[in-house]
């Protein structure tokens, strides 16, 4: 059902799963804001109902998603919850337009005037667009065919003229069997290529509140180094992770480690899964991160070590897609949709005791 409070022009909508006797129960998303989810709710056998994000009440999200300075190009969606990153996820890099907060990017070899919302603190620090142009953008279209169970129509088209190409974009978030579920499916409407990045941006809470000895498990082989934390933008080298603090295969220990590290190299399981997992021992839960979607070839994760959450964010493309940093050939992630062409982004979300 609807809930009173608008953020973005439309109404949150609430969704529940009254027969899910663990797992996710309900869920607070708001089409106003990219359909980002604001907030999911688990039941777990030892800890009772909690917050599994990392988000604001429904009243004072609505303050800070206020469309202001802070907001700029729907910023503050992904600061919280679980913000919907399209048409690319991550970072692309570009020349600074003189007078507008905006670059001028080649985007699969063709022009995009992108928001330059984005970027390093440093003095100097370069800036750049960041996490796709619908973090601000409201559903035409929202439907709710059951409780437990929403979907949207974004007519996102060139995006108000930002991106070389038109997109339909249409959302469905789903609880069912103690499950969440994210599907996002994008078709290009245009007459030419769509260049597509997809992917997803949710702070997983730790219910312990105990960091250090939260465990990851990502089924990575290799990461893109960034130049640094501050600009976190990729030097073009593809590095093993065997033998570093930076393997996560069999799961380890978070410990001090800063992490905004983009993993690639991805394996998946018999069924074709790409399956993360966060795991809080101190509190007894584990959470499954799961996609069995083709075109993810990069797991971005921000976990700094002062926090009780950790972000996974399943993706289409590595940082900076179209960087001069990439050597000829590196498949940097990015889809291009010909014309009628659609793609679907699916990932899932599961609870388990540990």
């Amino acid at each position: 059902m609807s809930q009173a409070v608008e953020i973005g022009g439309a109404s949150a909508v609430t969704l529940t799963d009254a027969e899910a006797p663990s797992g996710f129960a309900h869920a607070t998303v708001l089409p106003g804001r990219g359909m980002t989810l604001l907030q999911a709710r688990v039941r777990h056998p030892r800890l009772g109902e909690f917050d599994a994000l990392t988000a604001p009440p429904l009243e004072e999200a609505a303050r800070l998603l206020d469309g202001g300075p802070e907001d700029f190009a729907g910023n503050k969606a992904f600061s919280l919850g679980g913000a919907i990153l399209l048409p690319y996820a991550n970072r692309i890099t570009g020349q600074d337009v003189p007078g507008a907060r905006e670059i001028e990017a080649q985007v699969a070899g063709r022009p995009a005037r992108l928001p330059r919302n984005w970027g390093g603190k440093d003095p100097g620090a370069r800036q750049y667009a960041m996490h796709g142009l619908i973090l601000d953008a409201r559903a035409a279209q929202v439907s709710q065919p059951t409780q437990a169970q929403v979907e949207a129509h974004l007519q996102a088209g060139d995006f108000g003229g930002r991106w070389p190409g038109r997109a339909d974009v249409r959302v469905r978030y789903a609880l069912a069997g103690g499950a969440l579920e994210l599907t996002v499916e994008t078709v290009n409407v245009g007459h030419g290529p769509l260049p597509l990045g997809v992917g997803w941006h949710p702070y997983f809470n730790l219910p312990s509140g105990r960091r250090d000895q939260a465990v990851l498990r990502l089924p990575a082989g290799a990461r893109a180094p960034a130049d640094n934390y501050d600009e976190v933008l990729p030097t073009g080298e593809i590095a093993p992770v065997a033998g570093t603090a930076f393997d996560f295969r069999q799961g380890r220990a978070l410990d001090g480690l800063y992490l905004d590290d983009c993993f690639t190299d991805l394996a998946r399981d018999d069924a074709g899964q790409v399956v993360c997992e966060v795991l809080d021992p101190a509190a007894g839960y584990g959470l499954r991160i799961s996609t069995a979607t083709p075109q993810v070839k990069a797991l971005q994760v921000y976990a700094p070590p002062d926090k009780a959450f950790v972000v996974v964010e399943p993706q289409f493309n590595l940082a900076d897609p179209y960087s001069s940093v990439w050597a000829p050939g590196v498949d940097t992630g990015m889809a291009l949709l010909a014309p009628g062409e659609r793609v679907v982004y699916q990932v899932r979300l599961e609870t388990f005791e540990v």
